[in-house]
């Protein structure tokens, strides 16, 4: 059965009020919200933006959103789980310090903002899936205990994975630390000689010792690397990649971690969209990155591999190329929609409802 995919498009990102309209339309046409109950606990995740990144979903927008989930639910909660790689967002105190200035502030978004705390025990908590990779998942336990779920995604290009949307929001996003982990820890990355400027960024934030710079060239020991990507965050020039095969692994391993997290959602999560300002790299890049797409729009359903599909192939038409492909040419992001295809997460195959 081909799943829905609400879209409407939105040629200007920086026209705010515009956009606005526009989402305001998209979320009453496609009822996408409808699925929250006057009870529900909602946990609406997104991504704050990493300190010295702007690419992230703008504050205002989330007002709207947040507005239309307060007139079913006022049990509303915006969240993301800290990373991996360090930096702002590394623990819930500076995490949340970004993410209200990065404008993410109550008297904003109509909200308030949940951190989860990786050193909480009753923070975290074990998701039993038995799949190919991950057996037990490490989710952040607000977004399992949470009754319904909205993923609202900047939808961009990924040095990992191709491209990021709301399975890359969801798998990798509501991750634990430890959980983050697990799915990057057999991707070392790898230098592009010629865009290293041997800085010493890379060396200098690595937690475990693993890069050291040897005639003005960055040198990554592969054996030590647990695969965290705080090198590629840190890099000024974008000279770290994965290999094409860990890449896939990753995604697969991200999709499995979908799983986890929306296995019990059944008919209780929904899912937006953004694919405005289409940048090169993910929110979490510490640093502006170019853009590699005009703007496009904004999508909805209940169904996350559609929209992440409908996502991919609107961004595609807009620019006549596959231009995942051409920036990342390493990596094959439908590996991702094809495998939560797989796991039952969604369809490839959807119907796109223009409004």
């Amino acid at each position: 059965m081909r799943s829905k995919v609400y879209f409407i498009a939105a040629k200007d990102a920086n026209d705010i009020s515009a956009v606005n309209a526009r989402l305001q339309k998209l979320l009453k046409e496609s009822n996408v919200l409808n699925f929250i109950r006057k009870d529900d606990k909602v946990a609406v995740k997104l991504h704050f933006g990493e300190e010295g990144n702007t690419g992230f979903i703008r504050p205002q927008h989330l007002r709207v959103i947040c507005d239309g989930i307060l007139k079913l639910s006022q049990k509303v909660l915006l969240s993301d789980a800290n990373t991996l790689y360090r930096g702002k967002r590394l623990n819930s105190k500076d995490h949340l310090a970004l993410a209200y200035a990065h404008g993410f502030t109550k008297a904003v978004i109509g909200a308030d903002i949940f951190i989860p705390d990786d050193n909480k025990k009753e923070d975290k908590i074990d998701v039993q899936i038995n799949q190919k990779f991950i057996k037990t998942a490490k989710i952040a336990r607000f977004f399992i205990d949470a009754d319904a779920l909205v993923a609202v995604s900047h939808f961009k290009g990924h040095i990992l994975t191709g491209f990021g949307g709301a399975l890359k929001n969801i798998g990798m996003g509501c991750a634990t630390r430890e959980g983050k982990l697990a799915q990057h820890c057999d991707a070392a990355p790898v230098v592009y000689v010629d865009k290293c400027i041997g800085c010493g960024e890379c060396a200098a934030i690595c937690p475990v010792g693993a890069i050291r710079i040897e005639n003005g060239k960055s040198i990554i020991d592969s054996a030590k690397c647990i695969g965290c990507a705080s090198c590629m965050a840190a890099c000024p020039t974008m000279a770290m990649f994965i290999d094409i095969e860990a890449g896939i692994e990753v995604q697969e391993k991200m999709a499995e971690y979908s799983l986890a997290v929306l296995k019990d959602k059944k008919e209780k999560a929904g899912f937006i969209n953004f694919a405005l300002r289409i940048n090169q790299e993910c929110d979490c890049w510490g640093m502006e990155n170019p853009r590699i797409a005009p703007d496009v729009g904004i999508l909805a359903s209940a169904d996350p591999v559609s929209i992440d599909k409908a996502s991919f192939d609107l961004v595609n038409r807009a620019c006549g190329k596959d231009i995942f492909k051409l920036t990342h040419p390493k990596q094959d992001g439908f590996k991702q929609l094809e495998y939560a295809q797989e796991l039952g997460l969604g369809n490839l195959d959807y119907d796109l409802i223009e409004i």
